[in-house]
């Protein structure tokens, strides 16, 4: 239609005068013909990439079939922590220890949000420098993220799918805060092509962190097991799709070494397919002992998202000098606020009073106990 609309109007200039005003009639007409058409174009454009991003990642071969109670467990580590006295939950350790407010977290925004104070604001210090360090040591560069991201970026992760209900958005902007910083870490390189060959870019991202958690979660209400606005130091890498497996292995491990270190008892799922979300193509969690929920909770989670995530925003290397290829995205957390919650629990003396872990004791100035606060 604009190549008719184009010669078309070579003729109305070339036309003679007596002839012009019947022509630039017919010209009008095309013209709105290609405005139509264009409309079209653009309702079909916008439909297709729509039904397109429901597509979720290729599921790697061995992950286990079936929904969230078919996750495989791996492996377990540590024993899980008896007391000669009936324990206390994190919450009310918290409070004895002043460590956590949730009274007036609810007071100043509402439901689910919460104070970290005192030993409560250290301990989370102290586990985010532990988490910093270590990833310092393995050849992680340090990141401070924004967390405010665009919708192609907050899309192109796969957060705007089945956890689009999670995500707090900023209309007026139309801007999205994100719940991990593996959103603005995937987004960094958007549009890229990588240099590989001294090979894998990775990335430790320091944010703070929200979702909205709609519904109802019965004792995951209570204290900061799920809440709106949490801390977390969340690793990142980019790899050739060759090494993401191994990369994906080296992560977990990683996290298996923070978790021993602090003592905790923990177990190790191949998350099922069904769990698995829209952009990971396998995903294990690390879930350590509650003592007063009797049962393993998700602490950690590491996913391969493969190349779902660089088709998505355009992110490739070249190999070997060849073809431009997509990169594989990896990530993983390495220390999170609801660490926490099982710290205090695992850790906890019939007094109130909690044990430090000797880890994380440099980076409290040598304290070695909690006390309750009087």
């Amino acid at each position: 239609m604009r190549a008719e609309q184009n010669a078309h109007g070579k003729q109305v200039a070339a036309a003679p005068k007596d002839e012009k005003a019947a022509l630039v009639a017919q010209a009008k007409e095309l013209s709105d013909q290609v405005k139509r058409a264009q409309q079209a174009v653009t309702a079909a454009e916008e439909h297709a990439h729509e039904v397109l991003s429901r597509i979720e990642n290729i599921v790697i071969d061995e992950v286990p079939a079936g929904g969230e109670e078919n996750f495989v467990t791996l492996r377990t580590h540590g024993q899980r922590p008896t007391f000669a006295f009936t324990p206390r939950d994190h919450l009310e350790i918290g409070e004895k220890l002043d460590a956590i407010d949730m009274e007036r977290g609810t007071k100043v925004s509402g439901s689910r949000f919460y104070f970290l104070k005192g030993a409560g604001a250290r301990l989370e210090y102290a586990l985010m420098s532990l988490a910093l360090e270590r990833a310092l040591d393995a050849g992680f560069i340090p990141m401070i993220p924004p967390t405010l991201v665009r919708p192609e970026v907050m899309e192109g992760t796969g957060f705007l799918g089945q956890h689009s209900d999670e995500v707090y958005r900023l209309e007026k902007q139309d801007l999205y805060l994100v719940g991990t910083s593996e959103v603005p870490l995937a987004g960094y390189h958007m549009g890229e092509i990588l240099d590989l060959t001294a090979g894998a870019k990775r990335y430790a991202g320091w944010s703070t962190c929200y979702r909205s958690e709609a519904g109802s979660y019965g004792k995951d209400t209570r204290g900061i097991i799920r809440v709106h606005q949490f801390n977390k130091l969340e690793m990142f890498v980019y790899t050739t799709p060759e090494d993401a497996e191994a990369e994906h292995l080296r992560l977990v491990g990683m996290q298996e070494r923070m978790l021993q270190d602090l003592g905790l008892a923990y177990r190790v799922i191949d998350v099922a397919a069904g769990d698995l979300g829209s952009s990971a193509a396998r995903k294990y969690d690390i879930e350590a002992w509650v003592p007063t929920q009797d049962a393993y909770r998700e602490l950690t989670s590491t996913s391969n998202c493969t190349t779902f995530q660089a088709r998505r925003l355009d992110i490739r290397y070249r190999p070997d000098g060849g073809k431009t290829q997509h990169v594989a995205t990896l990530n993983g957390t390495l220390a999170t606020t609801r660490w926490i919650v099982a710290l205090l629990e695992t850790h906890q003396r019939e007094d109130g009073s909690v044990v430090v872990p000797e880890v994380l004791r440099p980076y409290l100035g040598g304290l070695a106990v909690l006390e309750p606060v009087a």
